[in-house]
């Protein structure tokens, strides 16, 4: 293969991942999905047989299968042929020490969200990276669909006009019972506040909800009000949260994010009204955008349309008619990080299209949302400043 590198794909690392975890899986497949990664060194679990045994499964050579992420970072970074980037791919509360090592080894990340478990972390983080000057991207997905990226171009456009309301739902049912207390791994962790952090549904997909809001619109909150509620009885952390929002520029906003709504598989939607008209996207159905000019018929605008602008192009890779969803999302997002990397290498300015991924500071706002929901919460709903 060549490519921008000099003949070669970048170097990829992962802490996190192992057998029996979810997201590695689909890390490793969006890394592949546009051929510019090649999955050559991890510390997959903390388990030593689960981490041979990936490794293993994973092709990866023995003595590049490390006992934990300390090792890893200080070792790849004094090879030759060390790794360019690292994903980290493992519960929340390992997120700041992993990102930490990696950084101050000189080594790009790619990490999961939330960022950390805390916002004093979350600053740390952000002040390193921009100490260190490597890139690092937060995986916020859903910001890799064709038509969320149209969304954004539109309103930015000002084709909406001025905006006065954004409605977000993300309701799931998967955790409506205890199976936390049945072995289900990724259940465990996401219920336990020392591996998930301060919330439980807010941090797991809420966060998901209003970046897609902050990245169409560009609009900051300025005050929040939560309402934040655990219905399965024993369980330690929120399980349903509604959120009433005041955004800059006076527009109002409603989240409602849910893990107890049967019925409800992965039911992430955003809706935006201006002055001008409306849109709205249901990450289900994710090749279909509603755009409805006001006094107007309501239009679908697919991928297949002509009247799609540069972003949603960039980011689609199949023909119409073929869905795209889920895994190519991650692997915008992947492609983007490997087009700024290359950059770097060569000394040059990257792709402006290429700048859309979520960065460190994103998952500063990310973490302030959920404390702030939290703060809210424990003060009885009350408006708290953002």
């Amino acid at each position: 293969m060549t490519d921008l590198t000099s003949g070669r794909r970048l170097r990829l690392g992962m802490v996190g991942g192992g057998q029996g975890a979810f997201i590695g899986g689909v890390h490793r497949i969006a890394a592949r999905l546009d051929d510019r990664y090649e999955l050559i060194a991890g510390a997959l679990s903390t388990d030593p047989d689960r981490n041979r045994i990936s490794a293993g499964e994973l092709l990866i050579d023995p003595g590049r299968c490390y006992a934990s992420y300390q090792e890893m970072a200080e070792t790849e970074a004094e090879r030759d042929d060390g790794i360019d980037v690292v994903a980290i791919v493992t519960p929340n509360n390992v997120h700041y020490d992993a990102a930490r090592a990696f950084l101050e080894a000189g080594i790009h990340v790619i990490c999961d969200k939330p960022l950390t478990t805390s916002l004093e972390d979350a600053r740390s983080l952000a002040r390193l990276v921009k100490e260190s000057g490597l890139i690092f991207v937060l995986t916020h997905n859903y910001t890799g669909y064709p038509l969320v990226r149209q969304a954004r171009e539109m309103v930015r456009q000002g084709i909406l006009g001025r905006i006065r309301v954004l409605q977000m739902e993300y309701p799931q049912g998967w955790l409506a019972t205890k199976i936390e207390d049945e072995g289900q791994k990724q259940a465990e962790w996401r219920t336990d506040p020392e591996r998930s952090g301060p919330a439980g549904c807010v941090g797991d997909i809420a966060t998901h909800a209003i970046h897609l809001a902050w990245f169409i619109t560009g609009l900051e909150i300025e005050e929040l009000a939560a309402d934040l509620h655990t219905f399965v009885e024993g369980r330690q952390l929120d399980d349903n949260a509604h959120v009433l929002l005041r955004f800059t520029g006076g527009a109002k906003g409603m989240l409602w994010s849910s893990q107890v709504a049967p019925g409800n598989e992965n039911a992430l939607r955003i809706r935006i009204y201006g002055e001008k008209g409306g849109l709205a996207w249901d990450q289900e159905n994710p090749n279909i955008l509603t755009w409805s000019p006001l006094n107007d018929v309501p239009q679908k605008l697919t991928r297949a349309g002509n009247k799609l602008g540069q972003a949603a192009e960039l980011a689609t890779r199949i023909p119409a008619g073929h869905p795209e969803g889920y895994l190519e999302g991650f692997a915008q997002l992947y492609k983007d990080t490997a087009e700024r990397i290359i950059a770097m290498m060569q000394n040059r300015e990257p792709d402006p299209a290429s700048l859309l991924v979520p960065t460190v500071d994103d998952g500063v706002q990310g973490v302030r949302f959920i404390e702030k929901c939290v703060e809210s919460h424990y003060l009885g709903g009350s408006w708290v400043v953002f």
